[in-house]
């Protein structure tokens, strides 16, 4: 077999296109894997020019390549190679590397185009890209349900903290309160059981002024667990959430005065309660229920923590839209390290002795005032008396 016919079965059987190309860019052969590649028969090719298996842009700018490498020398393809897109018989494109060499044959160029189809290859990295693209979804979607699963974790953690905090809280209020409950309960049970005992005894040879002594004992002693009582009931509404506000005109004038007269009955020896309203208006939208509790509560914390001959100051005042209320004593005051803890249930400062309270009376006024909008201040030190403040707003 001579070379030629060897070198045509070779063109002919090869696995890759084939095609050549004058200087001028018309199709001078074609092999039969590149007629399969892009739909034609050879003689459908053969004798055009090559840009009508390009695709735009190549196609419009073809001929100019291969013009400016005639002018310039200037070799962009030629040699070198690259990736292109061929457009089929039935307007489909398809990628492939070309290459393409020059050669001098009976004085004329001719360009020989080697073309590697890459549809299979493209196709697997598509394939391969959207593997990947879906197993990025999937471990976007996986990180974004892990983090969520550590959000809740942490909400859960959270949840457990702060009801492990809450019940410590409870325990601690519930020692609080069985200390004071036995304390408390215990006293006046005791005054008024000697009281009895005494009474007996003194009725026995008519003792008047004695007995009288011990029946205001036990009144006081009564009184007092009737305070307790009535705290626990008041407590026991607000935690369960049936303490409504019911707010109308209240005359805060001529219920302060009748606050007054009523607490300065129970004032210790030479305790006066001195009442003062600023303002020309007395009238004010107020529950006068919740301000009466919470004024008496205060004013009965200034009785019991103030000494005899004092004076206990309790004024309303009324300006525009705001009123303010204030009971001021010159009692035994709240220690600054107490201050804290003023407001928790159960809770007394270590100043407190023997006298007797709940802990209950703060915690309770606070709630009434902030159920009614309003706020509450203080002032106090030790041995320098407290100032109670409250503020509403129309």
């Amino acid at each position: 077999m001579d070379s030629a016919r060897l070198l045509e079965a070779i063109i002919e059987n090869a696995i890759d296109g084939i095609i050549t190309i004058d200087n001028r860019g018309m199709v001078e052969s074609i092999n039969p894997a590149a007629s399969t590649l892009f739909g034609y028969n050879p003689e459908e090719v053969i004798g055009n020019n090559i840009s009508m298996l390009m695709p735009e842009p190549d196609h419009s700018r073809h001929d100019e390549y291969i013009e400016h490498y005639q002018k310039t020398g200037v070799k962009k393809i030629i040699g070198i190679g690259r990736e292109v897109r061929g457009l089929k018989k039935d307007g489909t494109t398809f990628p492939f590397r070309l290459a393409v060499s020059e050669v001098h044959y009976k004085d004329k160029n001719i360009f020989t185009g080697f073309i590697h189809d890459l549809s299979k290859e493209r196709a697997a990295e598509d394939e391969l890209r959207k593997h990947a693209d879906e197993m990025e979804e999937k471990v976007r979607e996986r990180t974004k349900d892990l983090i969520k699963l550590v959000s809740e974790l942490e909400k859960a953690k959270s949840d457990v903290s702060l009801s492990l905090e809450k019940e410590k809280e409870l325990n601690q209020m519930k020692s609080r309160f069985v200390s004071m409950a036995s304390h408390e309960f215990r006293t006046p049970l005791s005054s008024v059981q000697l009281s009895a005992s005494l009474i007996e005894k003194y009725a026995e040879r008519p003792d008047l002024p004695n007995i009288m002594k011990h029946t205001n004992r036990i009144r006081g002693a009564v009184q007092l667990l009737n305070n307790i009582l009535n705290d626990f009931l008041s407590l026991e509404k607000l935690e369960a959430g049936k303490v409504v506000v019911n707010k109308i005109d209240v005359n805060l004038v001529q219920l302060a005065e009748e606050i007054t007269e009523e607490m300065q009955m129970i004032c210790k020896k030479n305790q006066h309660i001195v009442y003062q309203h600023t303002g020309a208006v007395g009238m004010f939208y107020l529950d006068g229920h919740l301000i009466k509790s919470s004024v008496i509560n205060l004013i009965s914390n200034a009785i019991k923590y103030s000494g005899e001959n004092t004076f206990i100051e309790f004024s309303t005042e009324i300006k525009d839209d705001i009123c303010i209320i204030c009971i001021k004593d010159n009692g035994i005051g709240i220690p600054i390290e107490d201050q804290k803890n003023l407001f928790e249930p159960f809770f007394r400062a270590h100043n407190t002795g023997n006298i007797p309270g709940t802990g209950l009376g703060l915690n309770i006024v606070k709630r009434y005032v902030e159920l009614m909008d309003g706020s509450l201040e203080y002032h106090s030190a030790i041995n320098e008396g407290a100032m109670f403040k409250m503020s509403f707003q129309q």
